[in-house]
């Protein structure tokens, strides 16, 4: 028997990156860092702050939850695979990709800060707007 579980808890780094290929099949790629705090060692040895990033991969269902409701900032809870790869790039270097292929998330930031960062988004780009919706949240 063997397992390949990986479980994050870490802040988006940029906007998903979406795409649809041929089949219709969607597929969503972000960065999440998870930072481990800052510590001082008992002898007075100062450690720093460390952040990793990791690369998600969302695919279906999944990947269009995350199109729609997932910003950069965002806290997420993830579950999920790890999977490594390489290519060769153009210039013939040999290139090492490592992935987290996800199975379940959650969405820790409260609706309040998406709301903000929505309504920043706007301010910014304002042909992005939502329509409006009726108090029963579906659009008129």
């Amino acid at each position: 028997m063997s397992v390949n579980k990986v479980t994050l808890i870490g802040n988006v780094g940029k906007d998903p990156d979406v795409r649809y290929l041929d089949n219709h099949v969607c597929v969503a790629n972000i960065t999440l860092a998870t930072t481990d705090r800052a510590y001082t060692l008992q002898n007075g040895t100062q450690v720093p702050e460390r952040t990793e990033w990791h690369n998600l991969v969302f695919w279906r269902g999944l990947a269009e939850t995350v199109e729609k409701y997932v910003h950069k900032g965002d806290k997420l809870y993830v579950e999920g695979a790890i999977r490594y790869r390489n290519y060769d790039d153009q210039n013939g270097v040999k290139r090492y990709v490592t992935e987290i292929f996800v199975d379940s998330f959650e969405m820790l930031s409260s609706r309040g800060q998406q709301k903000q960062q929505d309504v920043s988004a706007q301010a910014v780009n304002p042909e992005s707007q939502v329509p409006p919706k009726s108090e029963s949240g579906l659009p008129f």
